[in-house]
């Protein structure tokens, strides 16, 4: 026997009363330290930080956690799923932001995409006639408020970066 076969499968499933890893999630049954409860928390494979932290169910006994099990296992990952998907969502719609304005060649659509970098964020704006062609894009600062008023400043000024 080698060694390879002593080590533990990272990605194997898990299905314990209080620890379960299957299907890109892991969750864990702990203590609530704020009270005498218990909560549960979701985490992505190869996240860090977990999705979600709920409240969990007390057992018949009221002193510990209700076991998890398939179908809590599996609502659980689909809340988790939800919130995820939510807070992309959420981060899409401020990184992304796009007005539409009428100029003298025709309607233009106007976006902003930021770029959070972590030293020197910055944001795309960028022009975009009724076809959907490019018609301008300049590199302008993250905190760069697009709205309609300063959209049509841009296209009235020609499409030159704003100062």
């Amino acid at each position: 026997m080698n060694d390879e076969t002593l080590q533990p499968d990272d990605d194997a499933p898990i299905h314990e009363p209080r620890h379960w890893r299957d299907n890109g999630w892991t969750a864990v049954v702990i203590k609530n330290d704020d009270d005498e409860g218990w909560a549960v928390s979701m985490t992505p494979d190869g996240q860090s930080e977990p999705a979600l932290i709920g409240p969990w169910t007390m057992g018949r006994d009221k002193k510990n956690p209700k076991p998890l099990d398939t179908n809590a296992f599996n609502t659980l990952v689909k809340t988790a799923h939800e919130v995820v998907r939510r807070h992309e969502q959420h981060l899409q719609a401020t990184l992304h932001k796009s007005v539409d304005i009428s100029t003298a060649d025709g309607d233009v659509k106007i976006t902003l995409d930021i770029v959070p970098d972590e030293y020197e964020p910055y944001a795309m704006l960028t022009a975009l006639d009724a076809d959907g062609e490019q018609v301008a894009q300049v590199k302008v600062s993250a905190g760069f408020k697009l709205n309609n008023a300063s959209a049509q400043r841009w296209a009235d000024a020609g499409f030159v970066r704003p100062g």
